[in-house]
C-alpha cells in the first residue's frame, strides 16, 4: 500500500510539471495525454480506496458462493442459473479462479442449487455485498401468454476458513493430578497413584485415565484424549463463528430483496441498500458488478 501511494504521488508530481509546460507552450497533444493520464490516476486512486475498505477478518479470504431459487419452479430456477452465470463472469473478469463444487439442474431449465468456490485475493471482501435475495422482473420465456413474472433467488456468501486447527498444548495451561485408581485392575491399580487427571485450564476441559498399568501410559492416553476433546471444542467454536458470519435465514420472497433486476417494462438494476442503479441490465448480467460492490463497501464504511 505504501509503495502504491508513493508511486501515485510521484506520478501526480510529474503530471503537474508536465501540465505547466503544456500550458506555457500551448501543446494540445500534450494536454490530451495529461487528461488521459489523469483518468488512469483517478481510477487507481479509486481502487486503492476500495482496497482500504477490505479490512474485515475474512475479507482477503476465498469464498463459497451458493445460489438457491425461490418458489416458482422453472421461472425461479432459470433466474438462479442467470445469477450463477453473472457471478462466474464477474469472477473471471476479476482474474479469480472458479471451481464448481455442486450443481443440481432444474427439472425443465435452470438450476435447483449451485455452489462455486471463488479463489483470489479479497474475493470474500468484494462478494460479501452480494449476500441476500435477488429479484427479477421480466416477460417469462416459459409463459405462452407472454405475461410478466417476478422471480426470486438467494445468494449465500461464506468465506473459506482454513482447517488449520493445530492443537498446541502449553504445559503452563495444564493442571495434572495423580490419584490412586479404584475399581477393577488388581493390586497394582489399587495400591499406586498411577491414574492421571488433566485439566486444561483455559477451556476447563478435564480428562482422566486409569486403565493403563503405569502413570506414564495413563498420561499418554489422557493427553491423546485431551487433544481430541480440544479439537472438537475448537471445531464447534469455528462452526459457531461461521453461523454468526452467515447471519439469520431470510425468506426468498418479496420484501426481502437486496437488489432488483428489471427487464420489462423498462430496464434497470437497482440495489435497495445503497440506491446504486444502472439501466444497462445486460452489462450487469455479463458480470459488471463493481459499481454495486463499490457502493456497498462505501456505505458499509459509513455505517461503521
Amino acid at each position: 500500500m505504501t509503495d502504491n501511494v508513493t508511486r501515485l504521488d510521484n506520478q501526480i508530481t510529474d503530471l503537474h510539471g508536465l501540465l505547466e509546460m503544456a500550458v506555457e507552450e500551448d501543446e494540445e497533444d500534450l494536454l490530451l495525454e495529461i487528461s488521459n493520464s489523469t483518468k488512469e490516476i483517478n481510477k487507481t486512486i479509486s481502487e486503492l480506496e476500495l482496497s482500504t475498505m477490505l479490512n474485515g477478518e475474512y475479507d482477503r479470504s476465498n469464498v463459497y458462493l451458493t445460489i438457491h431459487p425461490g418458489a416458482g419452479g422453472t421461472e425461479s430456477q432459470d433466474w438462479a442459473d442467470m445469477l450463477l452465470r453473472m457471478y462466474v463472469r464477474w469472477a473471471e473478469k476479476s482474474g479469480y479462479k472458479v471451481e464448481f463444487l455442486e450443481l443440481q439442474d432444474g427439472d425443465e431449465a435452470g438450476i435447483k442449487s449451485a455452489t462455486i468456490y471463488i479463489a483470489g485475493e479479497n474475493a470474500f471482501g468484494y462478494l460479501r455485498s452480494e449476500k441476500g435475495v435477488h429479484r427479477l422482473v421480466r416477460i417469462s420465456p416459459f409463459d405462452a401468454s407472454g405475461r410478466r413474472h417476478t422471480s426470486f433467488a438467494s445468494v449465500d456468501i461464506v468465506p473459506e476458513i482454513e482447517d488449520s486447527i493445530e492443537i498446541e498444548i502449553r504445559p503452563e495451561d495444564l493442571k495434572i493430578d495423580t490419584y490412586r485408581s479404584g475399581g477393577a485392575g488388581g493390586q497394582h491399580v489399587n495400591k499406586t497413584e498411577s491414574a492421571i487427571r488433566i485439566t486444561h485450564i483455559p477451556t476447563g476441559i478435564v480428562v482422566a485415565c486409569q486403565n493403563e498399568r503405569s502413570q506414564f501410559q495413563n498420561r499418554d492416553r489422557a493427553m491423546k484424549m485431551l487433544k481430541a476433546k480440544l479439537h472438537e471444542y475448537y471445531r464447534q467454536q469455528q462452526e459457531a463463528k461461521m453461523a454468526q458470519i452467515k447471519g439469520e435465514y431470510t425468506e426468498i420472497a418479496w420484501g426481502n430483496q437486496i437488489r432488483s433486476y428489471v427487464f420489462c417494462p423498462y430496464t434497470m438494476v437497482k440495489d435497495h441498500r445503497t440506491e446504486a442503479e444502472t439501466g444497462n441490465v445486460q452489462a450487469v448480467m455479463d458480470g459488471d458488478l463493481n459499481p454495486f460492490i463499490e457502493a456497498y463497501l462505501r456505505s458499509d464504511l459509513n455505517r461503521k
